[in-house]
């Protein structure tokens, strides 16, 4: 069993940095350059997001940020749970944080982009049971038959 704690994480962080290399080398893997919407660790550093990562005896088991995008708005970027702890309950415990946040920054809404492919049915599925529903491209994205959009009211 798990004895996970879920908390403020920086990207400079060595192991927090390898696990979002991962996830980067992941996407662009799955995805055509221009359906893959990936931050690289440094772009998230950049762009001031707040980041969250879930730990286990210290070993980080996944990792997931919150951008603000307008007033109100906010972006899950680079949700990734590591393959040796999928199925453990990491992403939820990092979604249920990322929300929080949100709510606590004062924000009204969030959303993601996610890929449309069968390896991102369980992200779809795990958003949908937090009260993500499909929308239309926000922000400054375009309709792309390999991204799925999703967003919910705080």
């Amino acid at each position: 069993m798990l004895a996970m704690q879920v908390s403020r994480a920086s990207v400079e962080d060595a192991d927090v940095q390898a696990l979002l290399l991962r996830h980067f080398d992941l996407m662009r893997a799955s995805s055509p350059e221009e359906s893959c919407h990936v931050m690289e660790p440094g772009a998230l550093l950049e762009r001031g997001v707040t980041l969250f990562a879930a730990r286990d005896s210290g070993a980080v088991l996944g990792v997931g940020a919150l951008a603000q995008i307008d007033t109100g708005h906010g972006e899950l970027k680079s949700m990734h749970t590591a393959a040796e702890a999928q199925g453990c309950g990491v992403a939820r415990a990092i979604l249920a944080s990322l929300l929080d946040e949100a709510r606590a920054q004062g924000l009204t809404r969030v959303s993601l982009e996610t890929g449309s492919a069968e390896m991102f049915a369980p992200a779809r599925a795990l958003y949908a049971a937090h009260g993500f529903e499909d929308c239309p491209p926000f922000g400054s994205y375009v309709e792309d038959p390999l991204s799925v959009f999703m967003t919910r009211t705080l």
